[in-house]
């Protein structure tokens, strides 16, 4: 098993994060998301929130890939039409890549 954490934000607005935690409920959740996620052998993924910054946990598998989860996402049009609707809610971190909405952080500490 290995860890994954990303980091990005939403934007600052009191009305973007209700909504964007609605979605994120799981009772409105998406279950095609979900699958898709779990088919990428992500074993777990947990989305925290302090302010308008999130930040996720993603347990994954032996067998996970990123190039293969893109290449999964990118091939299914409910993950691309969930992505379009969160893309409402977030923003890139200021130093973020071109491109990039979530930021890959870097473990500095371990106990």
């Amino acid at each position: 098993m290995k860890r994954y954490c990303f980091a990005v934000d939403l934007k600052d607005d009191a009305e973007s994060i209700v909504q964007y935690e609605y979605w994120h409920k799981a009772e409105n959740g998406w279950p095609e998301i979900r699958k898709s996620i779990l088919d990428a052998n992500v074993r777990r993924m947990d989305i925290y929130r302090t302010g308008n910054r999130l930040f996720m946990i993603m347990d994954v598998n032996d067998q996970f890939s990123f190039a293969e989860k893109s290449a999964m996402d990118a091939a299914n049009s409910k993950v691309r039409e969930w992505e379009e609707l969160m893309n409402r809610f977030q923003q890139p971190l200021p130093w973020a890549k071109d491109g990039e909405k979530w930021t890959a952080m870097q473990q500095i500490f371990e106990l």
